[in-house]
């Protein structure tokens, strides 16, 4: 249930605006709908109310990094107890591979990858299957298939206090999901032993996740 956080009211062309459209929604027609307006003139607000008013989840799509990152502040501003998400590109560089066949050379594919823009890819991933009130902010990137919902879905691992479970078996399906082994150097994407207590260092948060095993549970 998405609920909006603001010292504001809809004013102005706004509240006939949030009418018009959500009418037209509930009326069936869910692809023509059109919100204009100039720069400043409450267009993010009047969405944000209209996304409060449907309550579904949502993608707001941009056409480049820089402003989806302004709209992912805003609507996390506007909706501080939903999720909302930031998914974009996660290169910082991509060099495509080519050949020039002047010079008879190959010039190989290069990539870097901004870690935090992955986590935060993740975390809209993990939302999107996990929970209802999603409010995803996109760069046009978003259009690329990552991979069938449903094939995603089967990536989990599913943990409950007391479940019966061998530590080997969770390691084993770790590692399946490219979690690394880390004793000593410990950050995201992988965990590590002691003794009965296995720390994960989640993927798509800042979080870690402790499990302690008993020997009466397993």
């Amino acid at each position: 249930m998405f609920k909006l956080v603001s010292d504001f009211k809809p004013a102005g062309d706004q509240p006939e605006a949030i009418k018009q459209i959500i009418g037209e929604y509930e009326k069936g027609h869910n692809n023509s709908q059109v919100l204009l307006g100039v720069t400043g003139s409450g267009k993010t607000f009047t969405m944000a109310n209209i996304i409060n008013r449907l309550n579904w989840p949502t993608l707001v799509i941009s056409h480049n990094k820089t402003l989806a990152g302004q709209l992912y502040q805003e609507y996390r501003a506007f909706f501080p107890k939903n999720s909302c998400e930031y998914f974009v590109s996660y290169y910082d560089y991509y060099q495509p591979e080519a050949y020039i066949p002047q010079t008879d050379t190959y010039i190989e594919k290069e990539t870097q990858i901004n870690e935090e823009i992955d986590k935060l890819r993740l975390s809209t991933t993990t939302s999107l299957m996990t929970r209802n009130d999603v409010a995803t902010v996109a760069s046009v990137s978003c259009i690329y298939n990552i991979g069938s919902p449903k094939e995603y879905g089967g990536q989990i691992i599913e943990l409950r206090v007391g479940m019966k479970l061998r530590r080997e078996d969770l390691f084993n399906r770790l590692i399946q999901l490219q979690y690394k082994r880390a004793d000593y150097d410990f950050k995201r994407s992988t965990f590590r032993v002691k003794g009965d207590t296995v720390d994960v260092f989640l993927a798509y948060q800042d979080l870690v996740l402790r499990l302690e095993f008993l020997a009466d549970k397993l």
